[in-house]
């Protein structure tokens, strides 16, 4: 089933549809969680799934707006963990790969290409929070900058820059490596 199907279906309480959206962004909506909250990627996606499922029938757009509203439903979850929780993100790294850029950019393409899945993550987490997550967003879930904007309530322009400087920060930060590997023991960066 295509996808806008399986949405339009899902909206018509087809539980099948729902599990068929539910495959295709949750591992992507874990990878983003995972460099926010760290290991409680899991339980905040959890809490964000329920409250998807429950809010669905007020949701209006296509599927890539869908997108965009299930990871500011996460995002907003992973805000109230880390408030609870009384600290900042944590740098616990994901076991599945990255998926391609959505689109070929000479600096994505450099810095990525380079790296493996926990590299990557602890470099980008590295990063100062606002370029990380509009990398991951952009990157990582697959938004462009306009929802992408949405799901931070900035506008779209903002969030280009910010990834374009974090993924330049990447690039730079390979390219006074040995190798273009990561140092060992954790990430850098300035927060």
């Amino acid at each position: 089933m295509e996808l806008e199907e399986a949405l339009q279906a899902a909206l018509e309480g087809d539980e099948a549809a729902f599990r068929s959206l539910y495959r295709d962004v949750q591992p992507r909506l874990l990878r983003y969680l995972r460099a926010m909250v760290g290991a409680d990627a899991d339980d905040v996606a959890s809490d964000a799934w329920l409250q998807i499922a429950r809010d669905l029938r007020t949701f209006q757009g296509d599927y890539d707006r869908f997108r965009g509203w299930t990871t500011r439903i996460a995002r907003n979850r992973a805000i109230d963990h880390l408030r609870k929780a009384g600290r900042r993100p944590g740098v616990s790294l994901p076991v599945e790969e990255l998926p391609e850029p959505i689109s070929v950019r000479d600096t994505e393409t450099d810095a990525l290409e380079r790296l493996s899945t926990e590299q990557a993550v602890a470099l980008i987490a590295g990063l100062p929070r606002d370029q990380a997550e509009a990398v991951l967003l952009r990157v990582v879930v697959g938004l462009d900058a306009k929802e992408a904007g949405r799901v931070l309530g900035k506008r779209a322009g903002s969030v280009r820059t910010a990834a374009y400087r974090g993924l330049r920060r990447l690039a730079q930060t390979l390219d006074e490596r040995p190798n273009g590997s990561p140092r060992e023991g954790g990430s850098e960066g300035g927060r």
